[in-house]
């Protein structure tokens, strides 16, 4: 059975996909407007290079992965020859039966797919725009029957060859080692594959065909002989997957958790306990006594939601000790930082889809009602899966409890909360099971946190937050009473919980420090500023054993709410944040994303900033400007350990002074750097590379990038992506490789640093694909508070594509001509 769903898992992710069929779509992510998805939308012709038409690039590439299946194919049948002529003689290896069972239909599909590929070949070598493919897909699709009746005894094929491998020395042998050959210009002339493994390749390709067909059509004008007879190759083909799909279970439905509350209640919300090893959604509720920690119940429909009690802890008997060195740390399962984003990507498109749709039907639909699930299902994951900071609590006289919080901040508000109740003089309560069940069930009206913050749960009128940028200078604090080792966070909300954005440096000895600090904060639907003022521990032996636990004492924490009306005037805001008998002053003006992210190339050409990279090198007579060499230089010298590289910001000023020694070369610029702190210094790079007068990768080729990263099919997109890389002028390729196999590095260390490859690309590829203000107003042009737009999301998948790619080397790809992927 295992076998038989791995088989219709495959082809029901293919079909169910972001609802690929259902939309005429090739995905949900596509960054294409609906114009452009039109199939004989043509967003770039001749102007580009005379090779780069993608109709062609895309069956080059599809050419290039059937060779290598039929390589796959061919290897499989190899042995059944032999196997077959053994089986009548007195020593059999395999009987007839066993050989029909295992081997059926490969014959056939051979037969298939090599006049496919005899009869595509001269096409793609004789090309010009009045070749016709159409009525050759169309006869693929005509033959898909062969591969139902594949698809149909897969199973048992499967279970033969593993029987008849542990019975028999000799086909084990056979089966374990199959030789595959490799393209015609491959340098490796065979691999070793199992036969269990080449058995599946007919299972991944019937869903091959199918992608390809969305790309051609994409491709095709309407006109086109060929669009016609890719219509109904495509018709075909989905017909055929869906009937093999006709069995699958719905998708699982969206799982939502709400809240509660009790006696007096002084505060509550909802937190993620860790428990056996696993994160759930908690309702924690603080009383005047008692902390109790809740979950809701599943009820019927219709029915009064009630509260499940967990935990309580009488707050006479609750400490915050921390885990003695006899005790161990449970392990909590994270999820990586690229997965993280991800879930961010998906839910900044949904809600791009919600407003269509809204747009679309002006109501109520069945699609808007499946997209909102979507989105509730990806909301609750990412907010169960969010939080990094312990927060440990102990009762005296029985267990700890770990809950994980997004924000030191919020761990502060609890602990000051309970050690303020904790004042009084409290009696340690024990409560029966009745008085128990009284005080759970008064939760559910008592309750001031109603909602997870999940869009779904939001009013259509509330405010959708701020999409742009936040500059904030802190400037000074007042109110200290002993001179201390002070500095300042700063912290957004964003996807419903906090996130760290920028630290000021720390300001020695002092009871009124003078910071004087900018930063660029991105925001992302954020409704709220936060600043915590910290004292620094320089004690090492008070450091806490706790991997995320922050030992610095916190002195004072506040918040602002970021009013659209008030924040987004153009000139800076000055104010004021108490905390504690502490004063934080500090200014802010906000910028739209739009307007921060213009490229204004510079007026004059003698310095780096805002000028053409080829003038830049051939200036320096060098292959990458000196700019680059020497941030990367230096950020990997002291920086590639850094937590948060590239993403946390630096400041302002000292990015400014950076960008003026560039600027006019003065010859203090490796002390400069040398002394500059390390987030300015990636600053800076980022900086050079967003003003720059276009893209790193060209307004000219930022369309083809677009329509590359699309593609569905994978040789296709190997083969466009790397044709537009030989396709850049030789100081923008050398440099953008320089810079990849930098951030390669950077990724490396992850663990250490958290910066991710996808976190990385988020950071970097719209600043190094942003077409300049002439190109993106031609474009289609997103809402700006759609920060996660389909462009924007595509750039990263580009630059990320890029990233997780082998290295790539100049000399090689300009050696190729035409480039084949090998690994399909």
């Amino acid at each position: 059975m295992e076998e038989e769903e791995e088989v219709i898992g495959f082809l029901d992710r293919v079909l169910e996909d972001e609802d690929v069929f259902d939309s005429g779509e090739l995905d949900l992510e596509s960054p294409l407007t609906p114009e452009e998805r039109s199939p004989g939308h043509r967003p770039f012709k001749g102007d580009i290079e005379k090779g780069l038409e993608m109709k062609k690039l895309v069956l080059s590439g599809f050419l290039a992965s059937e060779e290598i299946y039929i390589n796959q194919l061919d290897a499989l049948l190899l042995p059944m020859k032999p196997l077959k002529a053994t089986a009548t003689t007195s020593q059999p290896v395999l009987t007839i039966q066993q050989i029909e069972t295992i081997f059926y239909k490969i014959q056939d599909i051979f037969e298939i797919h090599k006049e496919f590929y005899d009869a595509l070949y001269p096409n793609i070598q004789q090309w010009d725009d009045k070749v016709t493919v159409g009525h050759l897909f169309q006869k693929l699709a005509s033959q898909l029957g062969v591969y139902k009746a594949f698809v149909d005894n897969y199973k048992v094929a499967v279970e033969t060859a593993e029987k008849c491998s542990q019975a028999n020395v000799q086909f084990q042998k056979i089966s374990e080692n199959l030789k595959v050959k490799g393209p015609k210009d491959s340098k490796d002339c065979t691999t070793s594959v199992t036969m269990e493994a080449l058995l599946y390749k007919p299972i991944d390709r019937v869903t091959r065909s199918t992608l390809v067909l969305h790309d051609l059509l994409k491709h095709t004008p309407k006109d086109h002989p060929d669009f016609a007879l890719l219509q109904d190759a495509l018709r075909i083909s989905q017909n055929f997957l869906s009937s093999i799909n006709e069995e699958i279970d719905p998708r699982r439905t969206a799982v939502t958790t709400p809240k509660g509350e009790t006696r007096q209640l002084v505060k509550d919300g909802f937190l993620v306990e860790v428990s056996e090893g696993s994160r759930k959604l908690r309702h924690v509720f603080l009383f005047t006594d008692l902390l109790l920690c809740a979950k809701m119940k599943k009820t019927a429909v219709g029915k009064h939601q009630q509260y499940d009690c967990k935990w309580y802890i009488p707050l006479a008997d609750l400490t915050f000790q921390t885990l003695d060195d006899s005790d161990s740390c449970p392990h909590v399962q994270t999820l990586p930082e690229h997965e993280i984003e991800e879930m961010k990507n998906k839910i900044s498109v949904i809600k791009s889809e919600i407003q269509k749709e809204k747009k679309a039907v002006k109501g109520q639909s069945r699609a808007l009602d499946r997209l909102r699930k979507k989105m509730n299902e990806q909301e609750s994951c990412l907010l169960l899966h969010s939080p990094t900071i312990p927060f440990r609590i102990h009762n005296k006289h029985g267990k700890s409890y770990l809950f994980l919080l997004s924000s030191d901040y919020e761990r502060s508000e609890w602990r000051e909360a309970i050690q303020k109740l904790q004042k009084k003089d409290l009696q340690a309560c024990v409560l029966s099971s009745v008085e128990l069940q009284v005080l759970t069930g008064s939760c559910f009206k008592l309750r001031t946190v109603h909602n997870i913050p999940v869009t779904s749960n939001k009013d259509d009128e509330e405010s959708p937050g701020l999409y742009g940028f936040l500059h904030v200078i802190v400037h000074s604090a007042k109110g200290f009473k002993e001179s201390a080792n002070l500095y300042c966070t700063l912290e957004v909300d964003s996807f419903g919980y906090f996130v760290s954005k920028a630290k000021t440096r720390v300001f020695r000895d002092t009871t009124e420090p003078q910071w004087n600090e900018e930063f660029e904060i991105e925001l992302e639907g954020s409704q709220c500023l936060r600043i915590l003022c910290y004292e620094k521990c320089y004690d090492k032996s008070k450091l806490n054993k706790d991997d995320n636990e922050i030992v610095d004492k916190i002195m004072g924490k506040g918040q602002v709410q970021l009013d659209p009306q008030t924040v987004q005037s153009k000139n800076w805001h000055m104010d004021v944040i108490e905390m504690n008998g502490i004063k934080v002053e500090f200014s802010m003006k906000f910028t739209s994303r739009d307007l921060s992210l213009k490229r204004t190339p510079s007026k004059k050409q003698s310095g780096v900033f805002g000028v053409k990279i080829s003038v830049v090198t051939k200036r320096e007579r060098s292959k990458v400007p000196y700019i680059v060499r020497q941030c990367i230089e230096e950020v990997e010298k002291r920086g590639i350990d850094e937590v948060g590289i590239y993403r946390i910001s630096g400041v302002a000023t000292d990015i400014q002074a950076l960008k003026s020694a560039f600027d006019t070369n003065t010859k203090d610029i490796l002390v400069m750097l040398s002394d500059m702190d390390i987030n300015a210094i990636a600053g800076t790079l980022k900086l050079y590379f967003r003003e720059l007068p276009e893209p790193l990768l060209t307004d000219r080729l930022y369309p083809a990038f677009m329509e590359g990263i699309a593609l569905s099919d994978p040789a296709a997109k190997e083969n466009c992506m790397m044709h537009l890389l030989r396709s850049l002028p030789d100081p923008n390729l050398i440099t953008f490789l320089t810079l990849l196999e930098h951030l390669k590095r950077v990724a490396e260390k992850e663990p250490i640093n958290k910066m991710s490859l996808h976190n990385l690309a988020t950071v970097f590829g719209p600043t190094l694909l942003r077409p300049s203000e002439s190109e993106s107003s031609k474009a289609h042009i997103t809402l700006a508070s759609d920060i996660w737009s389909h462009d924007v999301m595509a750039q990263v998948q580009v630059l990320l594509y890029y990233l997780q790619h082998p290295p790539i080397s100049f000399t090689e790809l300009k050696r190729n001509t035409l480039y084949f992927s090998t690994d399909v």
